[in-house]
């Protein structure tokens, strides 16, 4: 084994298959930024705010007026 494969090989057993450090940690709204900003601004859930989008599209100060009409889900 030359030196740069050493620095790659995993040391511990299925330390091959962790997760990137890169991935980060989940967060309310999934990894869409709307969906995300929705949740975390209104009382709405990410699937009441991914339905929101589906229904009424992307604009944002659209979907905020419609949500602030909402109650999230109990």
């Amino acid at each position: 084994m030359n030196k740069d494969t050493r620095d790659t090989v995993p040391r511990r057993p299925g330390a091959g298959h962790a997760p990137e450090a890169t991935a980060g940690l989940p967060t309310k709204g999934g990894d869409d930024p709307l969906v995300r900003f929705l949740a975390e601004n209104t009382d709405l859930s990410p699937k009441q705010a991914r339905e929101l989008i589906r229904e009424h599209g992307h604009d944002r100060e659209q979907l905020l007026k419609i949500a602030r009409t909402m109650k999230a889900e109990g």
